[in-house]
């Protein structure tokens, strides 16, 4: 990690503890001057996706990246992507594994076969409506969740500790992954999604393999064939052709 720069025009802010990054993101927000990532070593009350909650044992990373919703709003979930990009980037310069790790839709990474790190995307909004983007990063460095704190049919929480023997500073995790984010941020800028769309699938996990897709209404088992321009899972079903924008996949 010598020689890494943090990268210009991003703020950074750590604290000892705080209850969520993405619950101080959306409190500090409208003082914010640009995009900013907030790390915490501790959290009381972090949360994942549809209000789970999330174990956080000590030594793992818990941060948000705050960003200023300046460009089309309807953009902002494509970041998911651009994180995921990110954070495989990061572990593996920290680990040197690239076989190891693994991305899968919409917002998981995977370290052999298990779940090492999840995202959360929350808008944060103001008197004038959504003003930024907040991106929550957890990431099992140390320890992973006693299996027991994770649903049933979830994907087994794994650390990199544990399964590679590489003890990573949370700290400095953050610098490698700041570093990654900046970089692929700014290609989304100039070239727009499909560069990162295409990175995105060179990682994936089961791409061409049976998953299953789950909404908040229906089930879908079939093929995992792609993810369209807006981000959106695609299977080769019985029925035909299905398009999710949003759900939990299982394996």
């Amino acid at each position: 990690m010598a020689g890494l720069h943090w990268p210009e025009g991003y703020g950074r802010i750590l604290l000892d503890s705080v209850d969520s990054t993405l619950s101080e993101a959306a409190r500090i927000a409208p003082d914010l001057r640009g995009p900013t990532w907030i790390l915490a070593f501790e959290q009381t009350a972090a949360r994942g996706r549809r209000g789970r909650a999330w174990a956080m044992p000590k030594g793992n990373f818990a941060a948000t990246l705050v960003l200023p919703l300046a460009n089309d709003p309807g953009q902002a979930a494509l970041r998911s992507f651009v994180v995921s990009l990110a954070l495989h980037e990061a572990f593996v310069a920290a680990t040197g594994r690239q076989a190891s790790f693994a991305l899968k839709w919409p917002n998981d990474v995977l370290l052999n076969g298990g779940k090492v790190a999840g995202i959360l995307l929350e808008t944060v909004s103001t008197g004038t409506g959504m003003s930024h983007l907040a991106i929550g990063i957890g990431v099992n460095l140390a320890a992973a969740p006693d299996a027991a704190e994770v649903e049933a049919d979830a994907l087994r929480p794994v650390a990199v500790t544990s399964a590679l023997g590489v003890r990573i500073d949370p700290a400095q995790f953050l610098d490698l992954l700041a570093a990654s984010y900046a970089r692929f941020e700014d290609q989304f800028f100039r070239y727009g999604f499909a560069p990162i769309r295409a990175a995105w699938l060179a990682q994936a996990a089961r791409l061409g393999e049976k998953i299953t897709a789950r909404t908040v209404q229906d089930e879908y088992i079939g093929t995992f064939r792609d993810v369209d321009e807006t981000g959106q899972l695609v299977l080769e079903t019985q029925a035909g052709r299905v398009t999710i924008p949003a759900g939990d996949v299982y394996f």
